[in-house]
């Protein structure tokens, strides 16, 4: 019934993948080795085994059909038969191969099928289990609601009933309070009429009577007034509803306070013309030697209109971008931080002067290699004016260079 074979492999390691068998063909490649077998008679491939230890692999073959073999393989057989037998256990082989595949795909398919078929039904049950809680949910809402309306509604009678009878008690107050009125005003009539003369039955005198009766009962009217109403002017653009009213404020007091030190500062400069006086002349001044690329007159002329009024920053912004002419980078770095520091609080007017004074202070702290530093005044710079092109494409330069900066240590 079986066919037990021992076949040694000396120095050299097998593994299952180097075993081929069919049904009657057997084939070892081990290399250097190779044992090829073409089998007596069939044998049953899928109930065979081989046991790989020390060196050697034992056979079990199981025989399709119980007999006796005189050999273990085919023997006086040609090179063409013995090559078609070949052939075809590989052929046979490869097909079968094929076939347990398709097996094993559609089982996995199946399994799929039925996996998903599963979810399906959890999740449906899930889902109509999630929908009745919600249409209880839904249900139990609508009764406390309609329990709360019918409350309300009962809350409403109750109180349109208490009004009206709040109401009725009222009425009733006023109109004994009007016949106490009339009572008290017809006595003294009836008593000057006896004591005087007795009315006559005319027109007149009941006209009289009523009409005195009428000017008692009415009030007297109300005096009229003018009230006059006064707006305080706006210094700044935005609407009252969006502004910063304490920041304003703020920045309102600063600015009366920088024109107050004018005048205690114009006392030590008497030898000055009227006009040199001026700290916006002066700033006017500087503007144009600035203009005109006389940036040390330009700085003179600020320098002047700082002891004037030491409160104001655009003198501190202006002679910054002179320092950075002159490449008195430091000097521009304390102007601009002043600057800055004055511009407090922020608000929308200051916005631009802003700007330049980060710019300012950027463009000096990169000319001393400080790039870090630089960077993120030009950053903040974008954050008060985002759609600024040209601060965005220095700010990137800054950027490559810091990049290279560090690559290149």
């Amino acid at each position: 019934t079986a066919v037990f074979v021992s076949l040694p492999v000396p120095g050299a390691r097998a593994t299952p993948g180097s075993i081929f068998c069919t049904e009657r063909y057997l084939k070892v490649s081990v290399p250097p080795f190779l044992f090829e077998a073409i089998l007596f008679a069939p044998i049953d491939d899928t109930n065979s085994t081989a046991k790989i230890e020390n060196g050697n692999i034992f056979f079990t073959l199981y025989k399709k059909e119980p007999a006796m073999w005189d050999s273990l393989t085919l023997e006086n057989v040609d090179k063409e038969k013995l090559q078609y037998l070949r052939e075809n256990a590989v052929l046979k082989a490869h097909e079968k191969a094929k076939e347990e595949r398709e097996a094993k795909k559609v089982t996995k398919e199946e399994h799929k099928k039925y996996a998903l078929e599963a979810t399906m039904k959890l999740e449906e049950a899930e889902r109509k289990r999630i929908e009745d809680l919600k249409e209880k949910e839904r249900q139990k809402v609508t009764e406390e609601l309609e329990l709360w309306k019918n409350q309300q509604k009962e809350a409403d009678k109750y109180k349109s009933i208490q009004k009206e009878q709040e109401l009725h008690q009222e009425i009733g107050q006023i109109k004994e309070k009007k016949n106490e009125k009339m009572n008290k005003t017809r006595i003294p009539n009836e008593g000057i009429s006896k004591t005087k003369h007795k009315p006559s039955k005319g027109h007149g005198s009941c006209s009289m009577f009523s009409q005195n009766l009428k000017e008692e009962q009415l009030p007297a009217p109300r005096s009229a007034a003018t009230i006059k109403v006064n707006f305080t002017p706006r210094a700044f653009p935005t609407a009252l509803r969006e502004s910063r009213i304490a920041e304003e404020e703020e920045w309102l007091h600063k600015q009366a306070e920088a024109r107050r030190t004018v005048s205690a500062d114009l006392s030590e400069l008497e030898d000055l013309k009227e006009e040199e006086k001026n700290p916006d002349w002066l700033k006017d001044k500087g503007n144009k030697m600035f203009a005109m690329g006389n940036y040390l007159a330009a700085v003179n002329a600020y320098n002047l209109a700082v002891r004037l009024n030491n409160r104001l920053p655009l003198l501190y912004l202006n002679r910054a971008a002179c320092h950075l002419k002159l490449r008195n980078l430091h000097k521009a770095i304390e102007d601009s931080s002043k600057a800055l520091e004055l511009l407090t609080p922020p608000v929308p007017d200051n916005e631009n002067a802003r700007v330049k004074a980060y710019v300012r202070r950027g463009t000096a702290f990169c000319q001393l290699e400080l790039y870090t530093e630089g960077l993120q005044d030009y950053e903040a710079a974008l954050k008060i004016d985002p759609k600024n092109k040209d601060i965005e494409k220095d700010a990137e330069k800054i950027r490559h260079l810091i990049q290279g900066t560090i690559q290149g240590s």
